[in-house]
């Protein structure tokens, strides 16, 4: 929660949650990077990569109906923070576990399957079948991933929210 100022009182009616806006997802997520094309070529490493678009400073890594940006800035430093981090989801987690170690890229000593690019960033990977995330029928078909389904524990998940499938 934030502060309020007192000019702020005659709103207190906005507060109430059916006045407030609703997170529906993530559009994209940045990170900062100190090459864009080192970037571009550690990622393409790892994954199948498709551009969005593309800068001089900047690449847009497309997933479907979602993008990450990778941005060239000067701040993007080989620093890390053992907290931030961003989950990627992926058809097959096991084929990103055998990339990584053909690439011989050292993944993080946690449970799960996580790792660092050469800028810092923590990239955490989940299997799409393993967790409450869903693309819809018509995006994944435009993926070409229309087989991808979901495990019974992650139904059972969506379900409690009243979120399963029909």
């Amino acid at each position: 929660m934030t502060e309020r100022s007192a000019d702020h009182d005659h709103d207190r009616d906005t507060d109430e949650p059916e006045n407030q806006p609703r997170l529906v997802g993530i559009n994209h997520v940045a990170l900062e990077v100190g090459d864009v094309d080192a970037a571009l070529e550690f990622y393409e490493s790892i994954f199948t990569v498709e551009l969005r678009g593309r800068s001089e400073t900047k690449a847009f890594v497309d997933m479907g109906d979602q993008f990450i940006a990778l941005a060239e800035t000067d701040g993007a430093t080989d620093e890390v923070d053992d907290a931030r981090h961003f989950g990627l989801v992926v058809d097959d987690a096991n084929r990103v576990d055998r990339r990584l170690e053909t690439l011989d890229i050292d993944r993080l000593d946690v449970p799960g399957l996580e790792f660092r690019d050469p800028w810092g960033n923590r990239v955490q990977i989940v299997d799409y079948e393993e967790i409450q995330f869903t693309k819809a029928d018509h995006v994944l078909r435009g993926m070409g991933l229309d087989g991808l389904e979901k495990s019974d524990e992650a139904i059972d998940e969506l379900e409690e929210k009243g979120l399963g499938p029909d």
